[in-house]
């Protein structure tokens, strides 16, 4: 590169431009002759290449490039590696996984991945890794897998490909093999090159979480190439970090061990038990330097996470736990994080909590750390360790501590207290106390889901309602403004105000004062809650009735319609000649439902909002039992199962919602399937696990010989736009659909649920393909459901051409013929086009032309348009909604490309829907190469536009 002077001449140019108009007038005149020159056909390689690395300063320093991209391209192909290595560059920095010109790219870096010159084959690594497209995840994934397991590629190109494999992985799950590479990967893990097996051991650590059945065999060669680092001291020196062995690769095979259930056979067992105590007998040594300590420690901590996790109660465990309560007094900060984290990971699993009891005080002290991180372990810590002999205490000082925590921890604070203490509340009248002090004192932080839970318990509980009512109260009687507090007041007392009515300062009138001094300060919302304490307090205190109607009266002609149909209808409610009507309407709310807390529910959803799928996270320790006890039924469901296909669907997790038993109330668990619980076609929820047999093989049935199933077209035409719903339904069963599209190819998971009251007998699902549509059923066999059980089934598809009819799906069984329709429709075929301006559009829009290949329809919709709701259904059939390029704001102009498979080939289609508000009526215009598919499309947008799908 220095020996390009016009390029190290222009960077002097450009940095001797004392201001900006300079610099913008030196990168004008230098894109003038750039274009210039590409002009022209005769540049040879040194002079693309030169002008391309202008083009990339330019780019760097924040200027638009709009053009050279081809000779990027160009150079790619060169036979120089100076000249590649700036193509490749330049691709890189100026191309984006979504850009058109990508797939100019692919057939050159293929050709690079198939060279057996190891620096092209990086080249062309890098770019993939970088760009990461679908495109290139679909066209190359294979290459850069073959270059991974090729016995003849080197080191350093197969840690590229592995770490290459990865990106594509994280970013397109869907389109990469992985499952069939899985004994090839997993057998890489034993490569002598460290550098490789460390690179394979990234990638294993992410396949491993989503297919753990099928990469179940790293657990063993884990624990292998720990022996060998640890026992044998088989390693390479040039790996040794501060006397440490390649603590890397230490760290995740520890760590990939934590995403199985503990081992079943006992030599794996007791290699593992020798190895955490080398581990933790190698940190009683102090570290020479902090280096020595970062790298040991983070052995260290990932040993311990692991040895908690395999038996928390083990004397490795015990003395783990000694070595964490030097780790929490640490000087270091991030000694210190690790301690509390590690230490509440223990606390969550281990029977006895009298270990970690013996650092209630410093534990404590974390809360007022400098550092916010550990802060947060610190709270954690505290919501693990607690139980009835401390609760008290540590709420106390989580409350105390609340009044003066940062803002990004106290939604986070107030959830745990509130936890904390309606599951360790022994006294009703504590818990009342300490959930008033919380929303008096975290006010706005306090979620929707606090308060609700609050009225739950009080509602629930008699012995509790008049000691609530009067705390309630005198916190309504403070000048101090909160409106979470506020409507707590007013639910409370609107209920059970008349339970302490005839106490001192407790009277009709003082509760209505207390309530509506502060009711024009508060929300709309709360507003409306508080006018039906008001209607409440007519019916349960006649004597103030003539305030409270004076308040309903002035409200009759607010702005707002909620304010304004709330007063007029609790005035002429309060008003009627006898009081029948209001006593009717304002009845005392009966309990409400046995169920799981929605405080859990919230705290859940906040901790599972991460990538790690390790079988515990810090929280309570049901929590973290029914975690683990969920993953060892997996297992065993999916180990011992005859049908692997079906079993492979569960989800690989292992985990169901977190269930506590909470105090004052208990809570249950909706026993309802949640029948769309999907998730990448996985069940979140664990199956019942059925007598498994060989379903006979059954008779095709002619699908022309069934009637279609009644009212089967709801579930049918509300697939068109979406692609999870319920298909059918009836008394016995009920057919919920998961689609998942891409290019011509598709697959449908079809959950089935028994409804009935008794078994059902094997269900056998039949599909019909036809000359433009291929349709495989993966898991025919099936077995006996029993009442509410599931079975998952999944269907596999193909386009072929375009078509009108979709095939038929039959459910036959011993009791049962249900003929449905496959709900597979040309428009899930189609891929969106996002990018496209006016001129691109209307220039494609004329060369298409008029019929036949346009199908245009004018109809009136049966009910009134709303916008939102089209642009749905639209964005639904796949269609690229291109905003600005119609004049008028309320049409819609969309852009799509179908993949018709090897016959159709790839069809372009343009779409225009000009709704009329006024006429209530639509003119939809489609336009595409293919006059059947302009029939079609037509034909499927017509329907759901008409109906109001």
């Amino acid at each position: 590169m220095s020996a390009m002077r016009g390029l190290t001449v222009f960077i002097a140019d450009i940095r001797n431009c004392r201001v900006r108009e300079l610099e913008e007038k030196r990168i004008n005149k230098e894109m003038a002759n750039i274009r210039s020159k590409f002009k022209e056909t005769n540049l040879n390689g040194y002079q693309k290449k030169k002008y391309v690395c202008k083009l990339l300063y330019m780019y760097i320093l924040g200027w638009d490039i709009d053009f050279g991209h081809l000779e990027a391209v160009n150079l790619i192909s060169s036979m120089k590696y100076s000249e590649k290595q700036i193509g490749y560059l330049a691709v890189t920095l100026l191309f984006h996984e979504n850009s058109d010109l990508v797939r100019l790219v692919v057939n050159s870096t293929k050709k690079d991945l198939d060279d057996m010159n190891e620096i092209n084959n990086c080249l062309a690594l890098h770019a993939i890794a970088n760009i990461g497209g679908r495109e290139m995840a679909e066209s190359l994934a294979p290459d850069v897998h073959r270059l991974l397991i090729s016995p003849t590629s080197r080191s350093f190109v197969k840690k590229k490909a592995a770490l290459t494999l990865l990106r594509l992985f994280r970013k397109h799950p869907d389109v990469i093999p992985v499952t069939d590479w899985a004994e090839r990967i997993v057998a890489l893990m034993d490569e002598y090159d460290l550098g490789v097996a460390l690179s394979v051991t990234t990638l294993v650590l992410a396949l491993a979480q989503a297919y753990p059945i099928e990469y179940a065999g790293c657990y063993e060669r884990a624990v292998h190439r720990l022996k060998r680092i640890l026992i044998e001291r088989d390693y390479s020196l040039d790996y040794i970090y501060y006397k440490v062995p390649t603590p890397w690769l230490q760290v995740k095979c520890l760590r990939l061990l934590q995403y199985y259930p503990p081992p079943e056979d006992a030599k794996i067992r007791s290699d593992i038990s020798e190895l955490l105590q080398i581990i933790l007998s190698n940190a009683q040594d102090a570290p020479k330097n902090v280096q020595h300590s970062n790298a040991q420690n983070a052995v260290l901590f990932e040993a311990i996470n692991l040895a908690i996790h395999l038996d928390s109660n083990s004397t490795i465990c015990s003395e783990a736990a000694q070595l964490l309560g030097r780790f929490i007094s640490s000087k270091e900060t991030n000694v210190r994080y690790l301690g509390l984290e590690t230490m509440a990971h223990l606390a969550a699993c281990a029977d006895s909590l009298e270990p970690i009891k013996r650092h209630q005080e410093t534990i404590m002290m974390s809360l007022r750390d400098k550092d916010i991180s550990v802060r947060r372990r610190g709270l954690d810590l505290l919501y693990s360790m607690c139980d009835m002999s401390n609760a008290k205490v540590i709420v106390s000082e989580l409350l105390r501590y609340l009044q003066v925590a940062d803002y990004a921890m106290r939604e986070e604070m107030v959830l745990k207290i509130a936890i904390l203490a309606e599951k360790f509340a022994t006294a009703y009248s504590w818990y009342v106390d300490i959930i008033l002090q919380l929303i008096s004192t975290a006010g706005e932080q306090v979620g929707e889901e606090v308060w609700f839970r609050v009225v739950q318990i009080v509602t629930n509980n008699e012995e509790l309602q008049e000691y609530a009512a009067k705390t309630v109260l005198n916190y309504l009687g403070s000048p101090q403004y909160n409106e979470t507090m506020l409507k707590v007041g007013g639910y409370i007392l609107g209920e059970f105000g008349h339970l302490i009515a005839n106490y001192a300062g407790c009277s009709p009138i003082e509760q209505f004062t207390a309530v509506h001094s502060k009711f024009n300060l508060c929300s709309l919302q709360t507003r409306a809650l508080l006018l039906t304490t008001y209607v409440k307090f007519v019916n349960l205190f006649p004597e103030i009735k003539g305030q409270v109607l004076a308040v309903f009266n002035q409200y009759r002609y607010v702005l707002d319609s909620e304010l304004q149909q709330r007063a007029c209808e609790y005035l002429a409610v309060s008003t009627m000649p006898t009081d029948d009507m209001l006593q009717t309407v304002c009845e005392e709310m009966p309990p409400f439902p046995e169920r799981e807390s929605t405080l859990l529910l919230k705290l859940n959803q906040k901790i599972g909002d991460t990538e790690d799928k390790r079988v515990w996270y810090i929280g309570g320790k049901e929590a973290n039992l029914e975690r683990q006890e969920g993953l060892r039924r997996m297992a065993s469901l999916r180990m011992n199962s005859t049908d692997s296909n079906a079993n492979a669907n569960v989800n690989a997790n292992g985990t169901s919602t977190p269930t506590q038993t909470s105090a004052p109330t208990s809570a249950a668990v909706s026993a309802e399937p949640d029948l769309l619980a999907f998730d990448d076609l996985q069940l979140n929820d664990t199956p019942t696990q059925p007598q498994q047999y060989q379903q006979p093989q059954l008779p095709t049935v002619d699908p022309s010989q069934i009637p279609l199933a009644p009212r089967y077209e709801l579930g049918f035409h509300r697939l068109q736009v979406t692609n999870d719903s319920v298909l059918y339904e009836d008394s016995a069963i009920q057919v919920a659909v998961k689609q998942e599209f891409h290019g011509n190819r598709g697959r449908i998971a079809l959950l089935l649920t028994n409804k009935a009251q008794q078994s059902m007998p094997p269900i056998h699902i039949q599909c019909t393909s036809t000359e433009s549509v291929s349709v495989q059923v993966e898991n025919a066999n099936s077995s006996e459901l029993p009442p509410n059980g599931q079975s998952q089934r999944v269907i596999q598809v193909e386009c072929l051409d375009v078509f009108n009819d979709p095939p038929s799906l039959l459910l036959l069984s011993s009791q049962m013929q249900l003929h449905l329709k496959l709900p597979i429709f040309v428009t899930k075929f189609q891929e969106p086009i996002q990018s496209m301006d006016g001129p691109s559009f209307f220039k494609r829009w004329n060369q298409i032309g008029g019929p036949p290949r346009e199908n245009q329809v004018i109809f009136a919709s049966q009910t009134p348009i709303q916008l939102a709701t089209v642009r749905q259904w639209l964005q639904g059939f796949r269609f690229g909604l291109l905003d600005g390029v119609d004049p008028n704001p309320n049409n819609f102009v969309g852009a799509s490309v179908m993949d018709m498979g090897a016959k159709g080939g790839k069809v372009g289609a343009l779409l225009r829907l000009e709704p009329n508000l006024e006429q209530n009526m639509y003119r939809l215009t489609v336009r595409t190469p293919s006059e059947q598919a302009s029939e079609t499309l037509r034909y499927l947008l017509e329907r759901p536009l008409t109906y109001g799908l």
